[in-house]
């Protein structure tokens, strides 16, 4: 099985016209993400990202490093991202393990409190729907069982959905159509929302993204503080000369962890960004719900 979803060169595409003729569809995503301590394993444990230590442990054993270097995030990082979105008037967009809700319900309550979005992000982050490739039913039971926390904790139903380490398969869009959910994130191959078709209807494509992403610029790459800032805004100002020049309205990702841009040291990058998004027209800081729901809408004749 494959993912269907059409080629589209940009320049043969229909405009995009997005709401109150904004350019940018700009989405800040906070990753909220949940590790075990051990998995019953010898083999590594892959927690979704490059370990700050990289000899890594069997999963049987636990690894106080690697795991309080990102647990720092959720005890103190994302108290300070949410400070700082806070003080910007920016409402990101939340991605959350079921097991956030379950185990860590002070931080998975403070976005719904502030009517950020909220997006489901598996059960664990260190389990990978690929592990379970072919296995279409055990796929289709971490993804339900994931919904059912989200539903049970937030009293509503989850509108889209990001794979851990974006390691979706081929079914997953199927499954989440299946369930209701409009939206899917972990296609990364453009700067503009489209439609993946199932046999349950089609669901947007919004796409996350690896690159514009402070794991891959600051951990993978070493880039500092201003790098990363320098980085976001030269993103940002491309794709708003693009969105101009060609009448279209584009989107942009950042990826945002919070025990990488949560430090004490490295926020500032993020603060400095947003600033400068505020000083430009038509930049919509949109939430994926929002893009999907337009656009399912509005979207025909995009991508013919």
């Amino acid at each position: 099985m494959s993912l269907n979803y059409k080629y589209s060169a940009f320049p043969f595409r229909g405009k995009l016209k997005w709401p109150n003729d904004a350019k940018i569809a700009l989405i800040l995503t906070l990753n909220l993400e949940y590790w075990d301590m051990i998995k019953d394993t010898n083999e590594p444990y892959y927690a979704g990202g490059p370990a700050v230590l990289p000899d890594l442990l069997p999963g049987k054993i636990a690894d106080f490093p690697n795991f309080t270097w990102r647990e720092y995030g959720l005890r103190v990082g994302i108290w300070r991202l949410f400070e700082c979105f806070n003080e910007a008037g920016v409402r990101p967009s939340c991605t959350i393990n079921a097991k956030t809700a379950l185990e860590r319900p002070q931080l998975a309550k403070y976005p719904d409190d502030n009517n950020w979005e909220i997006v489901a992000h598996n059960y664990e982050q260190g389990e990978l729907l690929t592990n379970f490739n072919g296995d279409i039913q055990k796929e289709r039971e971490i993804i339900e069982s994931t919904l059912k926390v989200y539903k049970d904790f937030y009293g509503r139903s989850a509108k889209g959905w990001l794979s851990s380490s974006l390691r979706g398969t081929p079914n997953t869009p199927q499954i989440l159509a299946e369930n209701g959910c409009i939206f899917y994130c972990d296609i990364m191959n453009d700067d503009q929302p489209y439609l993946i078709d199932t046999d349950s209807g089609p669901i947007v494509s919004t796409p996350y993204t690896n690159e514009i992403n402070d794991f891959t610029i600051l951990t993978r790459r070493g880039h500092t503080t201003d790098e990363m800032r320098d980085i976001l805004i030269e993103e940002l100002k491309v794709l708003h000369h693009e969105a101009s020049k060609n009448k279209t309205g584009k989107m942009m990702n950042v990826g945002l962890h919070p025990h990488v841009t949560g430090r004490a040291y490295r926020i500032r990058a993020v603060k400095e960004f947003l600033d400068y998004a505020k000083t430009l027209d038509g930049v919509w800081f949109a939430t994926r719900e929002e893009i999907a729901e337009w656009y399912l809408k509005n979207g025909k004749g995009h991508i013919a």
